[in-house]
């Protein structure tokens, strides 16, 4: 399985977390697990999932980053393995 980690932070709005699964859902992206918070005003989301199969990462990305403009929040997407690798002490 190849797993991929999406961070998504910003002010808080309606819409953020259905703008996110949607683009995820229209690529077949499953979402493994998922964890989100309100700090004051600020949204904060993190989740983990399942790019299995996709061969165009790089529109998913573009998608993603489209999404987020769209949504005024800033999105950041990494490969699991990258994300172990750069966390790795």
């Amino acid at each position: 399985m190849k797993r991929a980690i999406i961070t998504v932070t910003g002010i808080d709005h309606t819409g953020i977390v259905a703008g996110i699964s949607s683009v995820l859902a229209n690529f077949g992206v499953n979402i493994l697990d998922i964890t989100q918070t309100i700090m004051g005003d600020i949204f904060v989301m993190a989740l983990l999932v399942d790019i299995t199969g996709i061969e165009d990462i790089t529109s998913l990305v573009e998608k993603l980053l489209e999404e987020g403009e769209r949504l005024k929040v800033k999105v950041s997407f990494e490969r699991e393995e990258i994300f172990r690798a750069m966390h790795r002490i």
